[in-house]
């Protein structure tokens, strides 16, 4: 960005009362990902060179998300939550000595855009000492106040209760995104005090405090959208909402044709190539790749796949983890796929359960067959050759190998290996009894109805 030294200060000690849950707030998922994962992410396309995630006491499971997402974000604990300075000194050590940008993000504030963070980090290497992100607020009920003086220098900002109603009727807001000046960012938060009604240490005490000591404040503006913070479901919804728009657009923007955009479900890890069409009403859960000329149909439910080139999926169909699915091949209407590879061509157009196997190229997996994989204590494999033909309603009970070019016959169960080219079938003999079904319709119309 700015060619500066930078740290992000990313504050996600909050408790998330509002959210009424056992996970901890900044760990519930949009677009899959974690919110927290969310802020990890875009701290690295920015560039920072370190990221310091101030926790609270006992949130162990977020210290092990961010360990395993990012092995050099460090985590600190705010042992007493004392406001928003307070938990920004927390990480005093990091600061000591700074010569560089200091950015304070947030847990929950998981649409933030990198090329935003970037207008912060490009004031302060213009010269601004303290950088406060602003949003024209629709509503700006309960938000703080940006008070300038008519450009981008910045005053103060006033909190709902402190204004005066001339000061209410202003629309640019604080979204709690500071940067400072590594220089002088402990000089500042040293002076911040707790004399309010909470008593706490307010961030936004900061812009004052710097102009008394003779520094540049200055705000700069991005969409509300961005800065949306969650502390309750119904905002994690909107925020939902918002990420797939965004997921949607880029998808459209990079070659894919979704026909009914707003009825399609993205992850944030969803990787997609060009002249890929999704129909409507289709879920692509975390770790799903599409490459190039892939149509999934509608009411499609994947997670954990990989579909490669010009392959279809679906009507209904459900690929789990694990599936491969190969260049040319077809999953058809409610087929389900789990831990499991078709290669080239390969098929199962409808009504069947593939699991812990592999199809061949070619091959095609009838209507009605399934593989019993599981045996009640471990998972087994079933190995279907290249070419091979399984008939409708077949169970292949694992480990069991069908080998190239061989047929399995319809209604079959298929306990033993067949070989290469074989027909393999384990029906009963078909039996007639002529004339069996006039005699019986007989009878039964002879016999008396009981009357009520």
């Amino acid at each position: 960005m700015t060619g500066r030294p930078s740290i992000a200060v990313i504050l996600a000690a909050g408790k998330g009362t509002r959210m009424k849950s056992e996970l901890e707030k900044v760990l519930h998922p949009l677009g899959g990902t974690p919110m927290l994962g969310h802020v990890l992410a875009m701290a690295g396309a920015v560039g920072f060179d370190q990221k310091t995630v101030v926790l609270g006491p006992q949130m162990d499971a977020v210290e092990a998300y961010c360990r395993d997402l990012d092995g050099s974000a460090k985590c600190i604990v705010q042992t007493k939550q004392d406001g928003t300075a307070d938990a920004v000194l927390t990480a005093r050590n990091c600061l000591e000595g700074f010569s560089g940008d200091v950015v304070v993000l947030y847990g929950d504030t998981p649409l933030l855009r990198p090329e935003t963070v970037g207008t912060v980090r490009q004031a302060l290497g213009q010269g601004a000492d303290v950088v406060v992100l602003g949003f024209e607020a629709r509503d700006p009920t309960g938000y703080g106040r940006l008070i300038t003086n008519g450009d981008d220098r910045l005053l103060a900002i006033r909190e709902e209760m402190d204004a005066s109603p001339e000061e209410r009727a202003i629309t640019l807001c604080n979204s709690g995104v500071f940067g400072f000046r590594g220089e002088i960012v402990l000089q500042i938060l040293d002076k911040i005090g707790n004399e309010n009604a909470k008593g706490e240490f307010y961030l936004t005490d900061a812009v004052e405090i710097a102009r008394a000591d003779g520094l540049q404040a200055v705000a700069v503006a991005c969409e509300e959208e961005e800065v949306l913070g969650i502390n309750t479901r119904a905002e994690l919804a909107r925020a939902e909402a918002a990420m797939q728009q965004r997921l949607r657009e880029l998808a459209m923007v990079n070659g894919a044709t979704l026909i009914a955009p707003e009825t399609v479900y993205l992850s944030a890890d969803t990787v997609m190539g060009t002249d890929v069409v999704l129909e409507p009403h289709i879920v692509l859960g975390r770790n799903v790749t599409l490459e190039d000329g892939v149509t999934v149909k509608a009411f499609s439910h994947l997670e954990g796949a990989h579909v490669k080139r010009g392959a279809t999926v679906g009507p209904f169909a459900r690929l789990r983890p694990g599936a491969e699915i190969g260049e040319q091949a077809r999953i058809g209407n409610f087929v389900e796929v789990k831990n499991a590879t078709f290669e080239e061509g390969a098929k199962a157009n409808h009504l069947a359960y593939v699991g812990d196997a592999r199809v061949g190229a070619g091959a095609n997996v009838g209507a009605g067959t399934i593989t019993c994989n599981y045996d009640g204590f471990d998972k087994h494999l079933t190995d279907i050759g290249a070419g091979a033909f399984i008939g409708s309603n077949s169970a292949l009970v694992a480990p069991v190998r069908i080998g190239q070019g061989a047929y399995v016959g319809s209604g079959s169960v298929i306990t033993k290996d067949v070989a290469d080219d074989a027909l393999a079938v384990t029906r009963a003999p078909q039996q007639q009894r002529e004339g069996w079904a006039a005699k019986v319709r007989a009878r039964r119309t002879r016999k008396p109805r009981n009357k009520r």
